[in-house]
């Protein structure tokens, strides 16, 4: 595909690998939330879960509901204003899906250049969003625009679940498989996609698939614990679960799945600085004897990534198990 306007070059990062360095993040919100512990609210800041989860109520019969918020948008990481939308849209939805939720409702979350970047095209990624929200099943309403030197997109997403079956990041346990169930490789391939405008097909169809049905087959399989693979990398946000968690995984590198091209891509010399600040957070809390390139791939910042499931799902591949606490909360073979 082609894009007479190329977004990417109106702004400085791209996608999920333009987020806060994770150790820097970690570092401002270590003081927040402290002394407002409520039994209601299920999933908060401790742990940097995907998305906050509050009690709204209890049934008879043991069954209730929890309400999950989440928020995330980003500058383009396509040229293409509709594509950048659907992913954008696809993306913040994911924080609800890796909750165990079901996205309900979600608001516009736009920035724009308006002296820079005609304001029809922020029409299209608006158009891109709206019918991501629509292919899941969730009411797009309204929103909030500012004027931005750089593009920006995303979505506010309101969701539910059972309190009783939401998925987490510190419910791992010892001796459980490790499911992904979308390839690695994006970030490398969006910075190759920035710098020469080449279109990969197979990379924006992962960015754009939902994680609607991986989600619903974990909670119908009795999973309590899984992540999405986003900005952090599959090794960044692998470490969190296993910190929140206590336990160590180790991960079978040759089992992990890639997008066509990353490879070479990165041989290229396309990656972006956020995998290797990825890489550099791990890197004290990681045992390995593989390669640099292997690793960096490993901690390749994502955008609309898969989930990673602390269980197996048919039709995904396992990539490593849960073991008990070790020396090093990572192990990679």
């Amino acid at each position: 595909m082609t894009s007479p306007l190329r977004l990417t070059q109106y702004a400085a990062g791209g996608g999920c690998a333009c987020k806060v360095p994770p150790g820097e993040l970690e570092r401002v919100l270590s003081g927040l939330g402290r002394g407002r512990e409520s039994g209601d609210l299920l999933v908060g800041l401790d742990h940097g879960d995907d998305a906050a989860a509050v009690r709204i109520d209890d049934a008879p019969d043991g069954t209730g509901r929890a309400v999950i918020a989440t928020a995330d948008f980003f500058t383009p990481v396509v040229d293409d204003a509709y594509t950048f939308g659907r992913i954008a849209a696809t993306n913040a939805m994911s924080d609800v899906w890796a909750m165990g939720g079901t996205p309900v409702v979600a608001v516009n979350l736009l920035g724009w250049p308006r002296d820079r970047i005609p304001f029809d095209v922020a029409a299209e990624v608006l158009r891109g969003g709206d019918d991501a929200c629509t292919e899941a099943g969730a009411f797009l309403a309204g929103g909030h625009s500012i004027d931005d030197p750089e593009p920006k997109y995303g979505l506010a997403v309101t969701g539910m679940a059972d309190p009783a079956a939401l998925l987490r990041n510190d419910a791992a346990r010892p001796g459980m498989p490790l499911t992904l169930t979308k390839p690695l490789g994006l970030g490398v391939l969006n910075n190759r996609h920035k710098a020469t405008g080449e279109w990969f097909e197979e990379a924006v169809a992962v960015m754009t698939a939902l994680n609607r049905d991986a989600s619903r087959a974990a909670v119908d399989a009795g999973v309590r614990a899984a992540t999405d693979v986003t900005g952090f990398g599959l090794l960044g946000h692998l470490m969190k679960m296993m910190r929140a968690s206590g336990t160590t995984a180790v991960v079978d590198a040759a089992a992990v799945p890639y997008v066509d091209g990353a490879r070479q891509s990165l041989a290229d010399g396309f990656v972006p600085g956020g995998s290797r600040r990825n890489l550099d957070w791990v890197r004290p809390h990681l045992a390995s004897d593989l390669d640099e390139d292997e690793l960096v791939l490993l901690a390749d910042a994502q955008t609309s990534g898969g989930l990673l499931v602390v269980g197996e799902l048919p039709g995904h591949p396992v990539v490593g198990e849960v073991v008990a606490a070790g020396e090093h909360a990572l192990v990679v073979r």
